[in-house]
């Protein structure tokens, strides 16, 4: 009876925590290897709270979830799955950056779409996938608000677009001017610059990995976690 009341506790704070974070472990697949699932969905969330009525992806919620999991010794992995439009370009980064970091084996999928600033997230991790209907918008970066004509303005536009460009390349298999060409397409986007990716594209573009599902993503992280288990101690 304890038992089976413990088994209910635990699936209540499964769930509690996946709908407050969008996160959960992933700890019964008899490996002995715990995953940890990272979602970023809707708009990411920066230094301003967003309206109630908005899905978001809370920036503070994230940081202190990827320094706990590179302190955890129950942790061996991370899969991050994507379906943003985009949002707070520093919180964007922010994230990318730890994900980064991470020594941890870890695996992107993008699902409905990771646009704009969710790129860098998506090609942060150590191998990415896509779904072949998932999307991927490439656009230069945008500001919201009053924005004054001044050339220090346009300078820290291309400063913030540098850091963007830099990271992405410095991630995934694109060049800087592939990547810059399609940002500045003018012919795809009715109302704007930019490009849209589908599924295939963003593999052939060299931004994503592979096109694939949940089960390549899942199989993909385990065989990495192994791999990483049988390589020597570093002696940190």
């Amino acid at each position: 009876m304890a038992e089976k009341k413990t088994e209910i506790e635990k699936e209540e704070h499964r769930d509690e925590r996946i709908e407050q974070t969008g996160q959960v472990t992933l700890d019964e697949n008899g490996k002995m290897e715990n995953i940890h699932l990272i979602s970023i969905i809707g708009e990411i969330e920066g230094h301003d709270n967003l309206s109630n009525n908005s899905k978001t992806t809370k920036y503070e919620h994230i940081l202190p979830s990827l320094a706990a999991i590179e302190d955890s010794r129950d942790i061996k992995g991370v899969l991050v799955l994507l379906n943003t439009m985009g949002g707070d370009v520093e919180a964007g980064l922010a994230i990318a950056e730890m994900i980064a970091s991470l020594s941890k084996p870890t695996v992107s999928l993008v699902l409905g779409g990771s646009h704009s600033i969710g790129v860098p997230i998506a090609v942060s991790t150590d191998y990415s996938y896509i779904v072949p209907t998932g999307t991927m918008v490439i656009h230069p970066v945008r500001m919201n608000g009053m924005v004054i004509g001044v050339p220090q303005t346009f300078e820290y536009f291309k400063l913030i677009q540098d850091r963007i460009t830099g990271f992405v390349c410095g991630h995934c298999r694109i060049d800087k001017n592939t990547l810059e060409k399609l940002m500045m397409e003018t012919g795809v986007l009715t109302k704007d610059v930019g490009t849209i990716l589908v599924g295939e594209d963003a593999v052939k573009h060299g931004i994503i990995d592979e096109v694939g599902g949940i089960d390549k993503a899942v199989a993909k992280l385990h065989a990495m976690i192994k791999e990483a288990g049988e390589q020597p101690e570093s002696g940190k």
